[in-house]
């Protein structure tokens, strides 16, 4: 504790990060304000009363709240939170791959990055437009409580119009704060604004596990739940961390008449063991929703088969298939993150190499190699961090809290708290002052030491 307060001592200290951190809090609790702000002409009265108990109902409603803070239960003006802009980025990086043009704005620099942010606005704008229209009809009409509708009686065209403008205004004024806390804050805006409405939804997810053991008089399984619970968070953070450390050595360079060795602090090359974060989990999910909505509800298609094995998020059958997927997509990630050959050619140019290796296409052959074997235990991490949910579910805790277990959500809060640290030790280490933790460093999802090629 006394460590602790030091700590916080130190950072009210540093001017600049004082201010940062203020401002970031303070944008995220304008966030947090938003997500409560329900649409124009929405009776709230009837959408209590249509709202499931806390931790129960559809699992994809309560994946959705978790990621926007609540907003998409609350049908607030933010309901669809930052995750049109999340799409958007993802489609700009896949077209990277693909479209010339958009490599070309990739390797343009500042100038290139500003075009792309541009792009992926307008992008995002069109998400939106896109999802706006489906939430109102799939989501709002179906709130109906003894014959009351939580939409207005007379919702004509014009009501229409303003619900889908303010959700996309909505959205992008969330992007716009997750951008400003980007350059004036502390950590990643649009990461945080993510990881503040999962972990907002904590609280409530806790308490109704609380609730429904100790209505069983098992106050004993809580207390086993916490504890797997932060044991599971250890193991994501060791495996967040975890590095292969390739050494690397620098030829001499001449300097006058004596030569100057440049090997230092970088000496080395990080393959991260998780290298491709939480993409191969998000593409899984997505390419095993598509079966379910293309034929749900067509007996001659074979929906009812779909149904049995792809609509039940806690089956058998599912979580086999969506393991495999996450496997399978880990390797297409980080082929496509990691590059050996540009890493090669930039050791050779850099004149680094790699000891017992020659440069070029041997450096490349080896680094692939090592790559690959390191990818295999950080897929199957991925997998079955993607299942703990369904295992916690059918251990008999509730969905809500079962999605803090694993899956998109565990990762994302592990990596973006990480992250954010780092920042924040940065900050004391350049005044010279103690970092976070005694006697380590912290260190985020990305070091100083990684190569442009990651």
């Amino acid at each position: 504790m006394k460590r602790f307060i030091q700590n916080i001592k130190n950072i009210w200290k540093v001017e600049e990060l004082r201010k940062r951190i203020l401002l970031t809090l303070g944008l995220i609790l304008v966030y947090r304000i938003g997500s409560f702000i329900v649409l124009p002409g929405i009776d709230y009265t009837v959408l209590e009363k249509t709202r499931s108990n806390p931790g129960e109902g559809n699992m994809i409603e309560n994946l959705l709240s978790l990621f926007s803070g609540g907003g998409f239960s609350n049908v607030s003006v933010m309901a669809l939170g930052i995750m049109p802009y999340i799409s958007a980025s993802i489609i700009m990086q896949l077209l990277g791959m693909a479209v010339p043009a958009v490599q070309k704005m990739q390797n343009e620099g500042e100038s290139g990055r500003k075009r792309i942010n541009n792009y992926t606005r307008v992008l995002t704008i069109i998400i939106c437009a896109l999802q706006a229209p489906s939430y109102v009809t799939l989501y709002v009409q179906g709130k109906v409580w003894e014959g009351v509708s939580a939409m207005p009686m007379d919702a004509d065209a014009f009501w229409w119009s303003r619900a889908i403008l303010v959700l996309i205004a909505g959205s992008m004024f969330a992007v716009w704060l997750g951008e400003r806390i980007t350059d004036k804050g502390i950590g990643n805006g649009i990461s945080l604004l993510i990881t503040v409405g999962i972990l907002a939804r904590l609280p409530e997810a806790f308490l109704a596990e609380y609730g429904k053991a100790n209505a069983e008089g098992n106050l004993l399984k809580i207390l086993l739940e916490v504890i797997l619970f932060m044991a599971v968070v250890l193991a994501t953070i060791l495996i967040v961390q975890g590095v292969r450390k390739i050494p690397l050595n620098t030829a001499k360079r001449v300097v006058g008449a004596r030569a100057v060795d440049e090997q230092g602090a970088r000496s080395y090359l990080p393959i991260k063991v998780n290298a491709s974060g939480v993409m191969p989990i998000i593409f899984a999910q997505a390419i095993m929703t598509i079966p379910v909505m293309l034929f749900a509800g067509d007996p001659t298609k074979g929906s009812s088969f779909i149904e049995r094995t792809l609509g039940d998020p806690y089956g058998v059958t599912y979580n086999v298939l969506l393991a495999l997927l996450i496997i399978v997509f880990t390797y297409f990630y980080t082929a496509i993150m990691i590059n050996p050959r540009k890493i090669a050619d930039d050791l050779k140019r850099s004149g680094g190499f790699i000891p017992g290796v020659r440069p070029g296409e041997e450096t490349a052959e080896y680094i692939d190699t090592l790559v690959s074997r390191i990818t295999f235990p950080g897929s199957l991490f991925l997998a079955a961090i993607a299942i703990l949910p369904s295992l916690a579910k059918l251990a008999g805790v509730n969905d809500a809290f079962a999605m803090f277990f694993g899956g998109t959500s565990l990762l994302i809060m592990v990596g973006v708290v990480l992250d954010t640290l780092q920042q924040i030790e940065s900050y004391l280490l350049n005044r010279h002052m103690d970092g976070l933790m005694e006697g380590t460093r912290v260190r985020g999802r990305r070091t100083d030491n990684e190569l442009s090629g990651f």
